[in-house]
C-alpha cells in the first residue's frame, strides 16, 4: 500500500499525513505493515477482477431493476467471500481482516447495492449463528449461508430504535416450550429475499437484550414492504414483522440478555466493513473523474490540465488515500487482536465522509453530465450516502470518539 500512496505524494507529504494521524489519535505504527503479502494481493486482484468482468457491466442495470442481484451474490460465495471472516473448522476460509477489507472495497467499487448484500451475509446475518447455533441450525443455515445457498438477515432497528438499541420493544416471551416472539422491525436489509433472520429482543424482565435465530418459513413471520431508496436499490430492504412466532429454545443464539454483549464483540468488524463499503464506490467515482479529466476537451485542452480540476483531484486523492490506509491500518488490528474500538469509529467515520465528499467532487468533475442518469457518477453519489448510515452516524460516532478520548 505504500506505493500506491506515494504514487500520489512525495515522501515527506506521505510522512507527515502519517505522523498527523498518529499524533491525533494517539497512536504508534509503522508504516512498513501497509504493505500486502503476496496472498492478500492474490485475494485483492481475484475479486477485482471478478467486479470487471461480471460486476462492472451490469452494475447500472442492477441498479434501474432495483432487484436482488441473486446470480452475483452467488457467485461471490463461489469465491468464499461469505467465509472469509469464518475459520476453516466453521466451514470458512479463515482471511485475515485486511483481506476482507480490499475483497469489500474491490465488490463496492462495482456495485454498492452487491458489496451491501455480500457483507450483510458474511457477517452480521451469519456471525451469531457462528457462535451459538447447534447442529441443526449450522448444518440447515449456516453451511449453506457461506455458499450463498441461503440467505440471511439481522432484524436490528425499529420504527422507534435507531441509533437507540435500547429504545427496541420487540419481546420474547419465555414459555415453557421456547418463546413467542412479537414485534416489528424496519430497514432490514436483504429482508425481501431472506430464508432466516437474526432478531435483537428483550426477554421477560430483562433490561438487555437477546438474539434469537427466525427461520422465514416459521408462522407468523410477516415480510413487510419495501423501502424505496434513493441508492444501494439493488439491495433489497424492508419492513419485517413477527406475531405470535413460536420458537424453540435453541433458536435462543447465546443467553438470555447477551445480545447487546455479543453485538458489541463486533461492532468495530462492522464498522471497519462500512469504511471499506466506502472508501469502495469512492474509488470508482475518483478513477472515473480521472479518466473523464484526460478525454474531455474544453478551449483546446483536456480539463485536467486546467488548475481548478487539478486541485479537485488532489484533494480526492488526499482523501481516498488517507481513508484507505486507516482502514487497512484499524483491520491490521483486529488481526492482531488488539484493542480497536476509537481506531474503527475513526475509519468509519472519515471514510464516509470522504466517500461522500468525493463522489460529490466526482459530480462537479463531470458538470451536467454528473447530473445525467446515462453517467455512473449520480449512481455513486446516491450510493455513498449509504455509508453515512450503518455502523453508526458520523454524529454519534463523534460523540463515542469524545468518550474514547476521556471526555
Amino acid at each position: 500500500m505504500q506505493g500506491a500512496f506515494k504514487k500520489y505524494f512525495p515522501q515527506s507529504i506521505y510522512s507527515l499525513i502519517f505522523c498527523t494521524i498518529a499524533v491525533r489519535t494517539g497512536l504508534h505504527f509503522n508504516t512498513m505493515d501497509f504493505i500486502l503479502t503476496d496472498l492478500q494481493k492474490s485475494i485483492r486482484q481475484t475479486f477485482s477482477d471478478f467486479v470487471e468482468r461480471k460486476v462492472i457491466p451490469v452494475a447500472a442495470r442492477l441498479d434501474e431493476e432495483k432487484k436482488f442481484p441473486r446470480d452475483l451474490f452467488r457467485q461471490a460465495g463461489d469465491l468464499g467471500f461469505f467465509g472469509m471472516r469464518y475459520p476453516e473448522s466453521a466451514g470458512g476460509t479463515g482471511a485475515d481482516s485486511v483481506s476482507y477489507s480490499l475483497a469489500v472495497m474491490e465488490l463496492a467499487k462495482g456495485s454498492l447495492s452487491l458489496a451491501a448484500a455480500c457483507t450483510m451475509q458474511s457477517l452480521m446475518a451469519t456471525y451469531f449463528l457462528y457462535r451459538f447455533g447447534d447442529k441443526e441450525i449450522k448444518e440447515n443455515f449456516f453451511f449453506p449461508a457461506l455458499k450463498g445457498e441461503k440467505i440471511g438477515a439481522i432484524c436490528m432497528t425499529e420504527p422507534n430504535a435507531g441509533s437507540d438499541l435500547m429504545a427496541i420493544s420487540s419481546s420474547a416471551k419465555v414459555t415453557e416450550n421456547g418463546f413467542i416472539l412479537n414485534g416489528q422491525k424496519t430497514w432490514v436489509t436483504s429482508g425481501p429475499v431472506a430464508d432466516f433472520f437474526t432478531v435483537l429482543a428483550r426477554t421477560d424482565n430483562n433490561d438487555q437484550l437477546s438474539v434469537f435465530f427466525v427461520p422465514r418459513h416459521l408462522a407468523g413471520v410477516q415480510i413487510g414492504r419495501n423501502i424505496e431508496k434513493m441508492g444501494v436499490r439493488a439491495s433489497e430492504t424492508c419492513e419485517v414483522g413477527f406475531s405470535d412466532v413460536a420458537l424453540p429454545e435453541n433458536y435462543l443464539l447465546g443467553g438470555i440478555g447477551e445480545g447487546t454483549k455479543c453485538l458489541r464483540e463486533i461492532l468495530a468488524e462492522i464498522r471497519i466493513m462500512t469504511a471499506a463499503l466506502a472508501i469502495g464506490v469512492a474509488t470508482a467515482a475518483y478513477e472515473y473523474a480521472v479518466e473523464y479529466a484526460k478525454t474531455r476537451v474544453q478551449f483546446g485542452k483536456p480539463i485536467g490540465k486546467f488548475q481548478a480540476i487539478q486541485i479537485k483531484i488532489a484533494d480526492m486523492a488526499v482523501q481516498l488515500e488517507t481513508s484507505k490506509n486507516y482502514v487497512l491500518f484499524a483491520a491490521s488490528l483486529s488481526d492482531k487482536n488488539l484493542p480497536r474500538q476509537k481506531e474503527a469509529m475513526i475509519a468509519k467515520l472519515y471514510a464516509s465522509e470522504a466517500a461522500n465528499s468525493i463522489c460529490d467532487e466526482a459530480s462537479r468533475v463531470l458538470a451536467s453530465y454528473g447530473y445525467a442518469m446515462d453517467f455512473p457518477v449520480q449512481r455513486y453519489l446516491r450510493d455513498a450516502r449509504f455509508t453515512l448510515i450503518g455502523g453508526g452516524t458520523s454524529e454519534i460516532l463523534k460523540i463515542n470518539i469524545a468518550k474514547e478520548l476521556g471526555l
